[in-house]
């Protein structure tokens, strides 16, 4: 058992940059441990994820603000505070914020990330910008 008080001694907030597109924050919240990562991120209006896939899988809850979720060859998915997506292992995705709001999530990543190219300024706008 391992007990993480608070923030991470280790854990600082870190702008992401480059398998996202816009401006997006990261805070740790468990370090890689056992092949699992926990972080919160936070997307400014317009920003998100490359299309990337994890290894065992990925799970996000939202907390704030508006966004969407795509796997590959599916239409961008609206999310919203509460809501929770399971993403299995090795599914191709992207997530981010909506155009006019920012997006807040947990991130818990299992395993490893493979991160391939960013999300086309097409495939973003097929998500309805409300």
């Amino acid at each position: 058992m391992r007990i993480i008080h608070g923030r991470p001694e280790q854990g600082v907030t870190e702008e992401r940059g480059a398998t996202f597109d816009g401006t997006v924050w990261a805070d740790p919240v468990l370090p890689t441990t056992d092949g699992v990562t926990i972080n919160s991120v936070y997307f400014t209006p317009g920003s998100r994820t490359h299309w990337h896939r994890h290894e065992r899988g990925q799970i996000l809850q939202v907390t704030t603000g508006s966004g969407w979720v795509c796997s590959e060859g599916g239409a961008p998915q609206r999310l919203l505070p509460g809501d929770v997506v399971w993403v299995p292992p090795g599914e191709r995705h992207w997530h981010g914020a909506s155009t006019g709001c920012a997006l807040a999530h947990v991130a818990i990543s299992l395993g490893t990330t493979q991160w391939e190219t960013p999300v086309s300024e097409a495939e973003y706008l097929a998500a309805p910008q409300q």
